[in-house]
């Protein structure tokens, strides 16, 4: 199995077609597919800008950990994913997810699992920012 895992820091954008280069294809038959882009308005409200701490020192480790569970569960051959931090605006991208499968389905059920677990496990914290106020949001990612 390949994994590719990027943080970057804002302002440096989310390049997900550069992303989706990383991955190792031979003998696949599927690549799937997440982009989180932050949303202009929650809420009936603009949104001015998300903005993403993190404890980087377990970042990294955590969607390492994500990517080899993945691959394991659902016999994922590749894997690229990469979240942002710091302030990310309206319609920029968050966090992007490649899957390289021989079939689709496990390719869209480990894709779908991954983002799942990225935002119940990996040590991220998401504020709100709208011209009423800031706002953090629960839970993790």
């Amino acid at each position: 199995m390949q994994e590719h895992i990027f943080i970057q820091e804002a302002p440096v954008s989310l390049d997900v077609e550069e992303l989706r280069t990383k991955l190792h294809t031979e003998g696949c038959g599927a690549i799937v597919s997440f982009i989180g882009i932050t949303r202009g308005m929650d809420d009936g409200e603009e949104v001015l800008r998300l903005e993403f701490d993190a404890w980087q020192e377990k970042l990294s480790e955590t969607l390492y950990g994500l990517a080899k569970g993945a691959s394991t569960k659902f016999g994922l051959h590749s894997i690229a994913m990469a979240h942002r931090t710091g302030s990310v605006g309206p319609g920029e991208n968050i966090v992007a997810i490649h899957v390289a499968s021989p079939h689709r389905k496990e390719a869209f059920e480990g894709c779908s699992w991954l983002i799942d677990e990225l935002k119940r496990q990996a040590p991220l914290w998401k504020k709100e920012v709208k011209p009423s106020g800031e706002t953090w949001k629960a839970g993790l990612g």
